[in-house]
């Protein structure tokens, strides 16, 4: 390539193109004016200086005569490629600007099950299939710690009191009842009194034993006048939940979790049934956290659905 058709792009007026399609368009340099709204000499010149660039002439433009020579039919060519690229430019970056990308990193409490979260995750992922995920499964004060120390996106969890440092909001409420596995002596038995408890062996968790945000819990099993001391202990929903399975004792699962293992026959719904604890579990986030747009978008959709979406909506019985 010459260094006179290596420097054409850099030197070249664009403008001079569109006025030159115009006048190509409009069959001649008046009609172009009045179209561009400016006056007749304007175009000529425009178009003057064009053929000095190009070193060509591109239209004949006598008296009642207007024709585009070859040179300026390959230009018009050209510069409707160029402007046709050019008008897609606002949907390119319309494009562009939702398709976000970046990494979300989740962290919740063991078996956490809430319909709202999975749908609205579902629904986010086919919005912004760039986005990548994790997800980590710890006990809550973890979950609360690694926030504090800005080491995830956002915490699932159970909380008992207010974080000076955290913005938490309630994404669903849920129940807890006791439990026993298919090898109790009361599983299938109906019209169970809630003294037939007593005594029993029970399995609970770790933030129960350690007067943490499943205290309630302790009362279910007080009231239940379960034994004491536990049988087993575990940090985990489902290790929680093998256990009552295996027959190590009775304990208190979410009701709307337990429900499957019940119509499966794999635990039976035990007393009191009515006034069991409610549980909130938390959306819980970091405000001083620099986020990613990925990050961003998702708080911002978890935040609007609570905004949204009544508690009574988001509360499984």
């Amino acid at each position: 390539m010459k260094p006179y058709e290596q420097r054409f792009p850099w030197n070249l007026d664009w403008n001079l193109l569109r006025t030159f399609m115009v006048v190509v368009e409009q069959r001649g340099i008046t009609r172009a004016a009045n179209f561009l709204g400016v006056r007749q000499p304007t175009i000529s010149a425009a178009l003057k200086r064009l053929e000095e660039m190009v070193g060509q002439r591109l239209v004949d433009r006598r008296p009642s005569h207007f024709t585009v020579s070859e040179a300026g039919q390959i230009l018009y060519r050209e510069c409707s490629l160029v402007f046709g690229a050019v008008s897609q430019l606002p949907g390119l970056l319309n494009a562009a600007k939702n398709r976000i990308s970046g990494h979300i990193s989740i962290m919740m409490t063991s078996g956490v099950v809430c319909r709202h979260f999975d749908e609205l995750l579902e629904t986010f992922n086919k919005n912004y299939p760039d986005v990548t995920y994790s997800i980590v499964v710890a006990e809550s004060s973890e979950v609360l710690n690694t926030l504090r120390q800005n080491g995830a996106t956002l915490g699932i969890c159970l909380m008992r009191e207010s974080d000076h440092v955290l913005d938490a909001q309630v994404l669903f409420r849920g129940f807890f009842g006791l439990y026993c596995g298919p090898h109790h002596r009361l599983f299938g038995k109906e019209k169970i009194k809630l003294s037939e408890l007593r005594g029993e062996n029970s399995v609970s968790y770790q933030t129960d034993a350690e007067s943490g945000p499943l205290h309630s819990v302790t009362h279910l099993r007080e009231q239940a006048l379960l034994r004491t001391e536990l049988k087993g202990i575990s940090a985990n929903l489902p290790e929680v939940r093998r256990m009552i399975v295996a027959g190590l004792g009775i304990g208190a699962l979410p009701v709307h979790v337990a429900q499957r293992d019940v119509q499966a026959g794999n635990l039976w719904r035990l007393p009191p049934y009515a006034g069991i604890p409610a549980v909130d579990v938390f959306f819980v986030t970091n405000p001083n956290r620099s986020t990613n747009p990925a990050e961003s978008k998702l708080i911002a959709a978890i935040t609007e659905l609570i905004r949204t979406v009544r508690l009574e909506e988001r509360t499984y019985q």
